[in-house]
């Protein structure tokens, strides 16, 4: 392996990413991107047993509480951690970053266009909305406060996987 490509595997064993998300109600969407992503909460680190015990380690401002955040993480411990922080300023623009919720990617362009229109359709029901479907390829949608994401099908599996 050259050295270029051993300073690649190791920045990409050490790096994590995680995803922060504002908004008004954290609660709301806590409830919205588990039921999207299969996401359960976050236990608060140690050595912490609650989420207040981990925040009064903090300056926060009077009247902010617990409910005013929610912390996600994939149960599988694969995807990214996902905070949901209120924020006194409402959204004002087309998200810059968003969240692509994939779906299973096997059989016929009409059975996964079957299937990521079922998947909208559950997420709809949780609270989100369609805002556009895209060439029989992916559902753009909104969750509760207004927050894009899509709605696609997985790629093809990893030979190497």
């Amino acid at each position: 392996m050259r050295s270029s490509e051993q300073s690649r595997t190791v920045l990409a064993m050490r790096v994590r990413i995680d995803l922060t998300l504002d908004c008004a109600d954290a609660q709301l969407l806590r409830a919205f991107w588990k039921s999207a992503l299969g996401y359960v909460d976050l236990p608060p680190p140690p050595p912490f047993a609650t989420r207040e015990e981990w925040l009064a380690q903090f300056d926060l401002p009077e009247g902010e509480t617990v409910d005013d955040g929610a912390w996600l993480c994939d149960p599988q411990g694969v995807g990214p951690h996902l905070a949901i922080l209120k924020v006194p300023e409402p959204k004002t623009a087309k998200n810059r970053l968003h969240i692509d919720v994939r779906i299973d990617g096997h059989g016929t362009p009409a059975e996964r266009w079957e299937r990521i229109r079922a998947e909208a359709a559950r997420l709809v029901a949780a609270g989100g909305s369609v805002l556009a479907e895209v060439d029989e390829h992916h559902v753009v949608m909104a969750d509760p406060e207004g927050n894009e994401f899509c709605v696609a099908a997985a790629g093809a599996p990893d030979p190497q996987d």
